[in-house]
């Protein structure tokens, strides 16, 4: 087999990318990946300190790290954060756009409030389809680009007590697969990567959840290569989720909770359910005025 055949279709190297929720968890991966690729990262976070920061690595490791403060929930300002992007750069000339920012607010359903979920769905669904919304003209112009969405496995079947951000995120895999549809005879790529809980950041990482779901959490590190991977390769789907075992255990049980909905019910129940159930509300219950920060993960 030669060496052409490994090389990637598309090279990183040069190109400028929008990177959302950059300053932190799997963001922060994300910008170290491409940066080792040498491109320039436009890192979006509310915080100034992590922006600082994330930038100064992007430099060091052979990009150029460029940060704006923004908060992406404020979804009818973002032709303000497109506008300074062009003040910044002298242009508006995107190659690549990840929408990775998301937030997760973890109770059971009941739990939520209004404010709540329209703050999940801003994060994670509406800011991601309105930054598209803005960028994409200009792919369409010059006939180049790619849009990478950071999705979920709760996107795919859903996450217990994560009801809001499943939806969120099975609302951005549904989008982008109709927005890659739309586009099939551009030369703009749309692309979805699926990992499951992040091990840098995830709730199940600070919570006493059972070793079954502890299992499947991502390594961020993986993620952030499978990114790269999927811009150089033009991926569609790309499913990042603990090893070969588990990866293949998550789409067998993705199978039999399609034709056996009762096998589904029963894996469920079996998971530890009750465990996480007592988390959950104990941790309503401990700080009803602090909007339950032991149960939210933010990467925005």
């Amino acid at each position: 087999m030669s060496d052409t055949q490994f090389r990637p279709i598309n090279n990183i190297e040069g190109k400028t990318v929008i990177l959302t929720g950059a300053s932190r968890g799997i963001g922060a991966f994300i910008a170290r990946e491409l940066a080792k690729k040498q491109a320039t990262v436009i890192c979006i976070s509310r915080s100034q300190e992590g922006l600082d920061k994330i930038c100064d690595e992007i430099n060091d490791l052979g990009g150029k790290g460029i940060g704006i403060n923004f908060n992406i929930s404020k979804v009818e300002r973002i032709p303000e954060l497109v506008y300074e992007i062009k003040q910044l750069t002298g242009s508006f000339d995107v190659d690549i756009l990840i929408n990775n920012a998301g937030i997760e607010i973890y109770r059971a359903f009941h739990h939520y409030s209004l404010k709540d979920i329209q703050l999940v769905l801003s994060v994670n669904l509406l800011a991601a389809i309105e930054l598209s919304r803005l960028v994409l003209p200009q792919m369409l112009d010059k006939a180049d680009g790619h849009i990478i969405n950071i999705a979920s496995l709760a996107g795919k079947k859903g996450s217990l007590y994560d009801s809001i951000y499943s939806a969120s995120k099975a609302g951005l895999i549904t989008w982008a697969d109709t927005l890659k549809k739309e586009l099939a005879n551009t030369n703009v790529k749309v692309s979805h990567i699926c990992p499951e809980s992040i091990s840098e950041q995830a709730l199940f990482a600070d919570t006493e959840a059972s070793t079954t779901l502890r299992a499947a959490i991502s390594i961020p590190e993986k993620v952030a290569i499978a990114v790269c991977h999927s811009i150089e390769n033009n991926g569609v789907e790309i499913v990042e989720n603990g090893n070969f075992l588990t990866r293949n255990i998550t789409k067998l049980k993705f199978a039999f909770e399609e034709y056996l909905p009762k096998f589904g019910d029963a894996a469920n129940v079996s998971m530890n359910t009750n465990q996480l159930s007592r988390f959950s509300t104990k941790s309503k219950n401990k700080d009803q005025n602090n909007q339950d920060k032991l149960v939210t993960n933010e990467t925005d």
